[in-house]
This record gives structure tokens, sequence and C-alpha cells, in this order.
């Protein structure tokens, strides 16, 4: 018996062998695609995490931002009360309640207050700067605790300046330059003198060197 084998020709003409190369053709095609669409996927995915991650970090940034502002009328709250006990139990409410505590002072510590002159300076924040100048004579420790005594006094005063102008035996002179505050109302009618500056003041001591007044220089009459 003579078996037949087919041909080229014959297989091209078989409806089995293009069902073959058709399906060949499609899982190229899906191969493709599914190639395209990974690397689309993966692009997408990226793009995708980079846009959220840039999202969360301007977030971040603004609730940075806005973090410093919670409670914030809370904080104004406790800041205007302070501001008010401030002003309640260490400013002054006269120029009498000034002097009549540095006199105390004075005695309490042992030392002797010279030339005490006082001035004004203009409004600035609803407060008027007082500016004292005196010289104090005294020993070392009486001096030092009339400073200390200062420093700590309820009313609020402010050492701005200290030179040593003498020293005979035990006793030490000493110049002192402090400030305090009165309301611009109280200290308008206190009386005090506008504060001269210091040319003004070397040019009133040496005009007024030639005589000498009972009365504290700067004070009130």
């Amino acid at each position: 018996m003579t078996v037949h084998t087919p041909t080229w020709r014959e297989h091209l003409a078989s409806p089995l062998t293009w069902h073959y190369a058709g399906f060949a053709v499609l899982l190229v095609a899906v191969i493709a695609l599914g190639a395209r669409f990974g690397l689309d996927w993966a692009a997408i995915s990226t793009h995708t995490h980079d846009t959220i991650l840039d999202r969360q970090i301007q977030l971040h940034a603004l609730k940075s931002e806005i973090d410093p502002l919670n409670g914030l009328d809370k904080r104004l709250q406790t800041t205007s009360g302070q501001i008010k006990t401030f002003f309640a139990t260490r400013i002054p409410a006269n120029y009498s309640t000034i002097a009549t505590q540095i006199g105390n002072l004075e005695v309490a510590s042992g030392v002797r207050l010279t030339n005490v002159r006082y001035g004004q300076r203009p409004p600035a924040n609803n407060l008027s700067e007082i500016v004292i100048d005196a010289g104090i004579t005294g020993e070392y420790p009486q001096i030092m605790k009339f400073i200390n005594s200062i420093e700590r006094d309820k009313i609020f005063f402010v050492i701005t300046g200290m030179s040593l102008t003498g020293q005979q035996g035990g006793m030490v002179n000493l110049r002192l330059e402090l400030s305090t505050w009165l309301r611009p109302a109280d200290a308008a009618a206190s009386g005090i003198p506008p504060a001269q500056e210091p040319g003004q003041q070397q040019g009133a001591n040496s005009a007024g060197s030639a005589a000498e007044s009972p009365q504290q220089e700067g004070q009130p009459q």
C-alpha cells in the first residue's frame, strides 16, 4: 500500500492550518496588547502615586501653617488677662505712689538719696515712661540692698544705668538711673516735667551749679 504524504500546498489549503495560523496571530496580538496594557498601567500607577504623594505633602504643609492658629482665641484671652493684671498690679496709679515707694526703700535700706530728678517721656503703647535720676550715698551693702529692693519691688522699676561717682572710707556714692511707667492720663496730671536728654541735663546742671534749690529737681510742686 502506498502512503500519501500531503504537500505544502495541501497544507496551506487545509482549514486546520489556517486555524493554527489565526490562533498564532491572535496569540501574538494578545501578548502585544497585554504588554502594552502592563506598561500603561505601570505608568498610570506611578503617576497616581506621585500625585497622591504630592497631595499629601501639600496637606502636611497646610496643617503646619494652620496648627499655630489652633486655640489662638484662648491664647489671646489669656494674654489679655495677663496684660490687665500687669497694669493693675505693676503700674503705679500716680506720681505720689512712685515717690512714696522710693522713699520707703530708701529708709529700709539705710541709704541716702540726693539730687533726685524726675522726667516723663511722650506716651507710647498706652504708657508714659517716667525716668528717675538720683544720687545714692551709703555703705556698699546698703546700696546693694536698695538696688535689690528696686528690682524686686511690686512697682515695675527698670534700672537703666549705674555709675560710681566717688568713695570716701566705707561710704560709696553711686548715680542711679531707672525708669517706671504711668498711664498717659496719670502722667499728664502728675506735673512731672518732660525728660531731658543727657546733653540737656549736663547744660542744666552747669547753669544751676551756682545755686541750689531745697526741693528735688523735677518733682511736681
